[in-house]
């Protein structure tokens, strides 16, 4: 039983940064760490990045890397998701997610914020 809060979301220009969060409450001691996912009108939820609370290990999809930064602050059992240099593509609604196996592959998650909408324009 874990419950995810996200905030941060919004309208940015193309080129600007955007700070998500999420914080976790209920049961995190079953949690591994933390990921991001987006899924964007029409199109299936995609991964963006994932770390652990312990910090083994941080993991960005392509289209994240050099660009987004994931990071979590084990105590205040917070996520965050670090946006630069934000594309028109990026737009999309932002989930972050708990993950209950080590590995942190998508289907590891089995717990959701309720998303928060990133909208960025040309």
């Amino acid at each position: 039983q874990v419950q995810l809060v996200e905030s941060g979301g919004g309208l940015v220009q193309a080129g600007g940064s955007l700070r998500l969060s999420c914080a976790a409450s209920g049961r995190t001691v079953n949690t591994y760490g933390m990921g991001w996912f987006r899924q964007a009108p029409g199109k299936e939820r995609e991964f963006v990045a994932a770390t652990r609370w312990s910090g083994d290990g941080t993991y960005y999809a392509d289209s994240a890397k050099d660009r987004f930064t994931i990071s979590t602050d084990s105590a205040k059992l917070t996520a965050y998701l670090q946006m630069n240099s934000l594309k028109p593509e990026d737009t999309a609604v932002y989930y972050c997610a708990a993950s209950f196996a080590y590995g942190l592959a998508p289907t590891d998650f089995g717990s959701w914020g309720q998303g928060t909408q990133v909208t960025v324009s040309s």
